[in-house]
């Protein structure tokens, strides 16, 4: 039997999804299970999509531009002018999810063997990111303790080497839903510009930020225009993941000019994927204030229930619907498990995402749970409870004494 890529081998499992055969058999004993594992909204996606969609009038669903349509790439860039953003619409490659506009943008910028310094916990898939492209992560570690603010920048330069030629950062942050400010997003930049990096940014959640908070894109840094490279996607801003639409944001040339061979090498992007974001890019105001203030109502039902609970820590998230927590437990990945297999509360469980796939550091987050406040306030109301019963009943369960003590 021919052998298996070294690649693939080293690809690693999805911490989001490798749980799903236990969810499905807790199903299967009849049990509800409350998903906050994955960040898949529960809310509508707008009409002025939805309508577009049922009344597309077309014969032929043909190829559109490698970059993607002309017509939706210029409502892009009006899109981002609305945010003081100044862009042409050449600067802009649609892409098939925000995915596919990492991996390009890894591609294009990097060489295999190549170092980028991410802030961890980050999105776990930038793991698998690295792995497709050959990239190297290389982790700064964020601490629970400071509300996952950015680390030191003494952090970053210990681990330069001539090898790095990049920072990735997420913006607001998934997994931890931290919003960078403005100074330090400043402190990035100087050292971007200091050592001659690209800069990626991961700008998804930008919609999604509460309490009078406000977003800064790196697009709006000076001096770095060249380093900057935004990733971007529809899926969670319209509640339209599966359009698999996103973007490759830049005002370097040379990057769009290199990114865009890989793009026709793909042939192009969704042509009904680009159909509905471009006429989301008509969504009302009204929806994005309806959802925040939605948003708001779960993450404070979900955080503050936790940080009621014996041993929890849970800080408040700025932007983004996820939250990271930590529990008073020995093992994440084994408590993930258990609470699907072995514990039920009035028939009824929770799937949660162990941290341990969102940091590259092994041993970070062995006792964090990742969370996405994306069901109604009813299901998080009964999901916390849930949470509550299982870790008075979980075997592996530390106590309060010895919590306290590892946050010494």
């Amino acid at each position: 039997m021919p052998s298996i890529s070294e690649k693939a081998l080293a690809m690693p499992a999805s911490p989001i999804r490798k749980l799903v055969p236990f969810a499905e058999q807790a199903k299967l004993k009849g049990r509800t299970v409350y998903h906050l594992n994955i960040g898949q909204p529960d809310i509508s996606t707008p009409k002025i999509v939805l309508d577009r969609i049922k009344n597309i009038k077309r014969s032929v669903i043909e190829y559109s531009h490698s970059a993607g349509f002309e017509s939706y790439r210029k409502g892009l860039a009006k899109y981002y002018a609305d945010f003081g953003i100044d862009l042409d619409f050449n600067n802009i490659i649609v892409t098939t999810g925000g995915s596919e506009a990492l991996i390009f943008a890894m591609q294009t910028c990097f060489n295999p063997g190549d170092e980028v310094i991410i802030p961890e916990p980050f999105y776990a898939n930038y793991n698998g990111f690295s792995t497709t492209t050959g990239v190297k992560v290389v982790p700064v570690t964020a601490k629970i303790e400071d509300g996952f603010a950015l680390p030191p920048i003494a952090d970053f330069e210990k681990l330069i080497t001539p090898n790095t030629k990049g920072i990735l950062i997420c913006n607001p942050g998934n997994p931890t839903g931290y919003l960078y400010s403005k100074e330090e997003l400043e402190t990035i930049s100087s050292l971007v510009k200091k050592h001659d990096l690209f800069l990626f940014s991961d700008e998804v959640y930008r919609e999604f930020c509460y309490d009078g908070a406000i977003p800064h894109s790196t697009l709006q840094l000076k001096g770095i225009e060249n380093n900057v490279v935004v990733i971007d996607s529809v899926s969670k801003r319209y509640s339209m993941c599966g359009a698999r639409v996103g973007a490759l944001v830049t005002k370097n040339k040379e990057v769009l000019d290199m990114a865009l061979k890989f793009g026709q090498a793909r042939l192009s992007p969704p042509t009904f994927g680009q159909i509905a974001g471009e006429a989301a890019l008509d969504t009302p105001q009204s929806y994005f204030d309806d959802v925040k203030e939605e948003y708001v109502e779960r993450r404070n039902i979900l955080v503050n229930g936790l940080n009621k609970i014996p041993g929890v820590v849970c800080p408040k998230p700025s932007g983004a619907f996820y939250a990271i927590a930590k529990l008073p437990i020995d093992n994440a990945d084994k408590f993930c498990q258990w609470i699907l297999e072995e514990f039920s509360h009035q028939n009824q469980t929770v799937m949660l995402a162990p941290a341990t796939g969102f940091y590259a550091t092994e041993g970070n987050g062995i006792q964090e749970v990742r969370l996405a406040y994306v069901l109604n306030k009813d299901a998080l109301i009964k999901a916390v409870e849930c949470l509550e019963k299982a870790l008075e009943q979980y075997p592996g369960k530390v106590t309060i004494i010895q919590e306290a003590v590892t946050h010494n």
